[in-house]
């Protein structure tokens, strides 16, 4: 039987490959989830009853806790990264175990984990993932604050090995650039020794005068269209251009001729690639959490909503009404969670 992302069952044996599916069988018990049916706005994330079977061997079953909403789950929701449809969105939760297939080892029912990234399906009451892709959640680290930080810090760690706070660390002097006044404060706070707000200002023409005309050395672009071609002016001869986002659309293509004029590096990383193994997957989470116990990475947690109202989030995250992390919560919030 099909399951509610349209995909056909993964194998039995879990494994770390890239694209691995997220399933919730058309058996068994019934959860409630987000799916999308067709492409388009907000609207289209539809609030349904499915069902969901045992996990089989090599499997989990986790009972999310918290899910964590990113810039992506956009993308998939509005074409610009393909899957069949229909599909559940979300890349990133936590939750509690609630089943173990046969063959697994080292998790139990109870235990707190998360995952990031790979299989895609996260808005929902319950999910089965490969016991491979589990993260261990420490339990100095709440749900809330554990499903805001996976997916962005273990991303950062994989483009920089530590920005803002954790590139201030290293000795950079960090740039920051963001839309609105309220960000900028955020981002003065989180370890930026510069903020430039690009929509009010020329981010070109400040990066020049704060570097002496001298460029900088790497840019990290999560916007896209509206900065990447000011990105890259940005850069120093011999300069690197990491492109990780496209919130504001698809950049334009750059000539190579382009890059060639001050020797330039243009990348576009992927998380999946840098965590294809359990030892790497494991050393990037927990990189991450060593981060927040230390205090290097601050974690802002400033929008919560229901996982119902999954909609108003994307709404809200694309009209850039949002800052810092957004989370959705399958539960009606705890006091302490």
């Amino acid at each position: 039987m099909a399951d509610v992302g349209g995909r056909a069952r993964a194998p039995k044996m879990a494994t770390m490959a890239a694209g691995v599916a997220l399933h919730l069988h058309l058996q068994g018990m019934k959860v409630k989830a987000i799916r999308v049916h067709k492409i388009g706005g907000p609207e289209v994330l539809t609030w349904e009853e499915v069902e969901i079977g045992e996990p089989s061997e090599g499997e989990i079953r986790i009972k999310n806790k918290a899910i964590g909403v990113n810039y992506v789950d956009i993308y998939y929701r509005t074409g610009l990264h393909q899957e069949p449809l229909p599909f559940v969105p979300g890349k990133e939760a936590v939750g509690v175990v609630s089943a173990v297939g046969p063959g697994v080892t080292g998790i139990e029912v109870g235990d707190v984990v998360g995952y990031a990234d790979t299989p895609m399906g996260t808005y929902t009451e319950e999910q089965i993932i490969p016991a491979t892709l589990a993260i261990p959640i420490p339990p100095s680290v709440d749900h809330i604050t554990a499903a805001s930080v996976l997916l962005k810090g273990m991303t950062t760690y994989v483009l920089v090995k530590q920005a803002f706070k954790w590139a201030n660390a290293l000795g950079a002097t960090v740039i920051g650039t963001v839309s609105t006044q309220e960000k900028a404060i955020q981002a003065a706070e989180d370890g930026c020794h510069h903020v430039i707000i690009y929509t009010e200002e020329d981010f070109v023409a400040q990066v020049a005068e704060i570097t002496s005309r001298k460029g900088v050395h790497v840019v990290y672009d999560a916007v896209g269209k509206d900065t990447f071609k000011g990105s890259m002016e940005c850069l120093m001869p011999r300069g690197c251009m990491i492109s990780y986002g496209q919130c504001s659309g698809r950049p334009d293509p750059v000539p190579v001729s382009d890059l060639a004029s001050k020797s330039l590096i243009l990348g576009r990383p992927g998380m999946r690639h840098y965590t294809a193994t359990r030892d790497e997957l494991l050393h990037a989470a927990g990189e991450v959490f060593a981060g927040v116990a230390a205090g290097v990475l601050r974690v802002r947690v400033n929008h919560v909503y229901p996982l119902h109202e999954a909609a108003r989030a994307h709404a809200d995250l694309e009209a850039r009404r949002t800052s810092g992390s957004v989370v959705l919560l399958p539960a009606m919030p705890a006091a302490d969670s």
